[in-house]
């Protein structure tokens, strides 16, 4: 088992959005963290990814404190962004290779449940959902032990978000996965524990109704 642990993070803009934030994440479980825009749920994750360095703060995997390079040349975290990142003209059957080009890994996208259905077509073709989910297939078969979503369920279909849902399953075995989305109840749903993002640090929740009681919905 692998352990990411980030302690007394701090990181300021215009005001200070990260306070002394701490958050363990190990492989093996999915965390869901929640907070409404601007709260610095962006920001952490690209300090996660390794994109930018917080102010104040280390980083560890198990004992070992990392830099924000390091977890970049060591390929430990992967990251699926909210926007789109393939190229709308290329079809299905040839950016899979591009991304995997032999091996197990892209014959597990080739027969994942559904791929069948439009590996002609061209991304641009792609309902949201389908785009959505091969997109997680791609950057979830990569070796990297962790992985962060941004927003994997935001206007999907039902029947991909069910197979969204049915891959991070499979891969909550060998990866520690990070989710982050307004569609909470999915998230929920999938995540073993969750956090809000408020004032700067994280806080345990665990329902709706903490949600509720947090602000991040409204009664």
């Amino acid at each position: 088992m692998k352990v990411l642990s980030v302690q007394n993070i701090q990181k300021s803009y215009a005001t200070r959005i990260l306070d002394n934030l701490e958050l363990q994440w190990k492989t093996g479980e999915i965390i869901g963290i929640f907070g409404r825009n601007g709260t610095g749920k962006s920001t952490l994750l690209k300090i996660l990814f390794g994109k930018i360095k917080p102010e104040q703060g280390s980083i560890y995997l198990n004992d070992r404190e990392l830099t924000s390079s390091s977890i970049i040349s060591e390929k430990l975290v992967a990251y699926l962004p909210q926007d789109s990142f393939l190229p709308k003209n290329s079809k299905v059957q040839d950016i899979i290779p591009f991304f995997h080009p032999a091996g197990e890994a892209q014959d597990r996208i080739f027969y994942a449940k559904g791929v069948g259905d439009f590996t002609t077509k061209k991304i641009k073709e792609l309902s949201l959902g389908q785009r959505r989910y091969l997109e997680l297939l791609l950057i979830g078969n990569l070796d990297h032990p962790f992985l962060l979503l941004d927003e994997p369920f935001s206007m999907v279909e039902p029947l991909y978000k069910e197979h969204i849902m049915d891959f991070l399953t499979s891969l909550k075995g060998t990866k520690g996965i990070i989710i982050t989305d307004h569609y909470y109840q999915d998230v929920l749903k999938v995540a073993a524990k969750s956090f809000i993002l408020k004032n700067g640090s994280l806080k345990r929740i665990s329902s709706e109704s903490d949600l509720l009681s947090e602000g991040y919905l409204k009664s």
